[in-house]
């Protein structure tokens, strides 16, 4: 029985039509549904150049301050997105959503992480993220995810099917 599911999203082209099939999944299973949105941290580029500019209490105000704003911002993104993209009819849809988390790590850690502290009995997942070709049919973060997972993953394909003269 799938009571409640975890959509893991990129935010990126593809993003809007995962999100269908885990809205349609939910509709189906009559399911709770949680998001999530992994942020990779900071690199060491980054972090040197901020180091450079700011003293040590200021860095770690923007760590704290800065990083929080800028989750609460994405948040709010996913969210707006979801209303953007149903519409006036799909708010019986938005209320199946029952949280958006953007968290900063390695996006198949975070995944997993949050499938096992959330209980969840399904993940979504696109196969791939950032309109990657035909050449690199699955993700690093999908291949690791499907590999790691203790509950079924739900993987929505991503390639563009090719023109019967490609074959």
């Amino acid at each position: 029985m799938i009571r409640s599911m975890l959509y893991a999203t990129d935010l990126g082209l593809y993003a809007p039509l995962v999100m269908q099939h885990a809205l349609a999944l939910a509709r189906t299973f009559n399911a709770d549904l949680y998001v999530v949105h992994a942020v990779e941290p900071m690199g060491l580029f980054a972090e040197s150049v901020l180091q450079s500019y700011l003293d040590e209490q200021a860095l770690n105000e923007f760590h704290s301050q800065g990083l929080n704003t800028v989750i609460a911002s994405i948040e709010q993104r996913v969210l707006d997105s979801f209303r953007e993209e149903l519409g006036g009819e799909g708010a019986q849809d938005l209320e199946r959503i029952q949280a958006v988390r953007v968290i900063q790590g390695d996006p198949s850690q975070v995944i997993l992480d949050q499938a096992q502290k959330l209980s969840v009995d399904l993940l979504i997942v696109g196969s791939h993220s950032h309109g990657a070709g035909v050449e690199t049919p699955l993700g690093r973060t999908a291949a690791r995810v499907l590999q790691l997972s203790r509950v079924p993953v739900y993987l929505v394909p991503l390639v563009e099917r090719r023109r019967q003269g490609d074959r």
